[in-house]
């Protein structure tokens, strides 16, 4: 078949890769306009802009798919069927109706649970044993459409959103091409989704990712691992933002008195932080514009500022995590 994909970030990579390794033919790629991404902040095309541009495959970047420029386009390329995967912006019904088979959206969930824009990171911060991908035929309601295909993941205690996503990106792009040899073929019918536990995703804030220290242990790791690559855990120390990465549940409780919710006690081998049932070990830090670094060389340097080992006093503020 003759395919448009629609992708932007690096998980739509191997979706592309595997469709321009497959028999379809990939007449052009849909991604969003040029923006700014990394440290630098610097304007570029995205990851999936730049690997069709190295395969040599005509790149679209509407600023909406809404453009009458970018419509004539798509209907000029006649595309049999419109493979999506993560592009980012909502495709209008006008050129939903453009390619004979539709398009066909590889979605990082197995609807209808966690319909939306971040399904990964919902999984992980609710707790679910398994995910999966699915792969459906856009309608104009979000994420909504009929299914042709599922494949599943389980859930890994350590897993961050970015390994978990990074995982299905690369399992999923393989039922993605499968899904359209199917289609093709006319051996693969779309079924309705069921009705029953509709669930939805929306994308996490910095705001979310503010770590919730009056939580019980268990919640704030899986919190944590959740915000992780993105936008990323964090929680103040006094007037300082402090970054953080997955933390550890220790096996018991430490020596010395119970911990409140966000209270510090540092010593020579970490830093503790409690919650609302036991405290936490926490393992990769970044302060402010500090590198990131593990908590034990961080507690180092925040013992010998305080002049204090051990226990942090309640009131002593700015050694209270919030």
């Amino acid at each position: 078949m003759r395919v448009v994909f629609g992708g932007t970030p690096q998980t739509a990579v191997p979706s592309l890769e595997e469709l321009l390794r497959s028999k379809h033919e990939v007449v052009a790629v849909l991604t969003r306009p040029d923006a700014a991404a990394g440290r630098g902040r610097h304007v570029g095309p995205s990851p999936i802009a730049r690997c069709a541009a190295s395969a040599g495959v005509e790149v679209l970047k509407p600023a909406s798919p809404r453009d009458p420029a970018f419509l004539d386009r798509l209907t000029a390329l006649a595309p049999d069927c419109c493979p999506v995967t993560a592009y980012g912006a909502l495709i209008p019904r006008a050129a939903l109706e453009i390619p004979v088979h539709g398009w066909v959206n590889l979605h990082f969930s197995l609807l209808p649970a966690w319909r939306g824009a971040a399904p990964v990171p919902h999984a992980i911060w609710h707790g679910d044993d398994m995910t999966g991908a699915t792969t459906f035929r856009l309608v104009a309601e979000l994420d909504a459409g009929p299914v042709y295909g599922v494949m599943t993941e389980p859930v890994g205690p350590e897993d961050t959103a970015g390994d978990l996503l990074a995982r299905l990106a690369t399992a999923g792009a393989g039922l993605l091409a499968q899904t359209l040899d199917g289609i093709e073929t006319g051996s693969l019918r779309a079924l309705p989704q069921p009705a029953e536990g509709v669930s939805y995703a929306p994308k996490l804030t910095t705001g979310d990712a503010r770590v919730r220290w009056g939580d019980p242990a268990l919640a704030v790791g899986r919190q944590i691992r959740a915000c992780t690559p993105a936008p990323g855990a964090w929680t103040m120390l006094g007037d300082a933002r402090l970054k953080l990465w997955p933390v550890q549940d220790p096996a018991e409780a430490p020596p010395g008195e119970p911990l409140r919710p966000g209270e510090l006690r540092v010593s020579r081998s970490g830093a503790l932080v409690g919650t609302a049932t036991h405290p936490v070990a926490l393992r990769d830090v970044q302060q402010g514009g500090k590198r990131r670094m593990p908590a034990a060389e961080w507690a180092r340097g925040l013992r010998g500022a305080a002049g204090q080992p051990g226990a942090v006093a309640p009131g002593a503020a700015s050694l209270v995590l919030g």
